[in-house]
């Protein structure tokens, strides 16, 4: 068995050459552009704690989103794999960083809380079940060296209209 190989390229271009440079700490931007071919530029920076522009994106920020995006994705995969019907998804992610006395940090753990709606009730060990196997294909929770956490919780509605 082979395994495919999937490259991602992007560039990210520093934008926050104030003049000087970084002769300074606080004398010059964090913010910069995140291009990637065929897209809206994203627009980040640092978060505002480091000096950043809390009107951009931070990097912590979109690795959370990157986690809470790939579970609903893999979520998504395995529950029509199971033939679970969802009609609705939302999630309250939140990530744990923490900073250490030199500089440095690193994030403790990411709790996600998704909000799961099935067109009919499914038993809450199903969803357990749909969950884990979620966690466990998702490529960017088996990238991090920090545990991803998840308290769910679903509702039964009916599908959006439009929806077959």
């Amino acid at each position: 068995m082979s395994l495919d190989e999937h490259r991602y390229a992007l560039t990210v271009r520093w934008t926050g050459n104030l003049g000087p440079g970084t002769a300074s700490y606080r004398g010059y931007s964090r913010d910069h552009d995140v291009e990637i071919p065929g897209l809206p530029v994203l627009k980040g920076s640092a978060d505002p704690t480091f000096h950043g522009d809390r009107n951009r994106y931070n990097p912590e920020q979109l690795l959370l989103a990157a986690l809470s995006q790939c579970h609903m994705l893999s979520f998504l995969h395995v529950a029509v794999k199971q033939g679970v019907v969802v009609t609705a998804y939302e999630d309250r992610a939140e990530g744990l960083m923490r900073t250490n006395r030199d500089g440095s940090g690193q994030f403790e753990s990411v709790t996600l809380r998704p909000l799961v709606t099935t067109a009919v009730h499914v038993s809450g060990e199903v969803l357990e079940e749909l969950h884990a196997e979620a966690n466990k294909v998702c490529f960017i929770a088996r990238s991090v060296n920090f545990p991803v956490l998840h308290e769910p919780a679903a509702a039964v509605g009916p599908r959006r209209a439009g929806e077959g």
